[in-house]
């Protein structure tokens, strides 16, 4: 087999893996996401998604899925989470449970970049990603759009939380 031949293989959707740096850019900022497989590629049991968080960002507000569970792999740097009431500091290779209908939120604590793998059961939800990403990127994001899109997913959103999230992680926001 070819060189050639290997790659036309590696790009079908039939292959079995996901090259380094193939994944699909769903959103930029200062959490990005980029989706390397969807609920298609998984049967629909699961979407895998990378997540860099800049410093001192905040990834997620509180927020409760009432549909998926995510697991939060972390590949590099730190990230804040809050499950609950409980808050942790995950470091490379620490994986963190986030259930469905119960609220959490992410940041990263640090001056350095941080980046993470997002498993999420079931899949799907990385359409959330892609139309969060265009919203995002508007001069003037839609509020209105924002909150239609978190009720088609059947996300709660916290907003309230902001403030408090910046003021006790350091965290700059915008």
């Amino acid at each position: 087999m070819s060189i050639d031949q290997d790659l036309d293989i590696a790009a079908s959707s039939a292959f079995p893996l996901v090259p380094a740096g193939t994944g699909r850019h769903l959103m930029d900022g200062p959490l990005g996401a980029v989706l390397l497989a969807d609920r298609s590629a998984t049967g629909g049991a699961a979407s895998f998604v990378i997540h860099p968080l800049a410093p001192r960002a905040l990834g997620s507000p509180v927020h409760t899925h009432s549909r998926e569970d995510e697991w939060t792999y972390v590949l590099t740097g730190q990230v804040g989470v809050q499950v609950g009431e409980r808050v942790v500091i995950a470091g490379p290779g620490d994986l963190v449970l986030k259930p469905r209908d119960v609220p959490h939120a992410f940041w990263n604590p640090t001056d350095e970049p941080a980046r993470m793998l997002e498993v999420i059961t079931p899949g799907g939800f990385e359409t959330y990603f892609e139309e969060l990403g265009e919203i995002l990127a508007a001069d003037e994001p839609d509020l209105g759009r924002l909150g239609e899109l978190a009720e088609r997913h059947a996300v709660r959103m916290d907003l309230a939380s902001v403030p408090r999230l910046a003021a006790e992680h350091d965290l700059r926001m915008g």
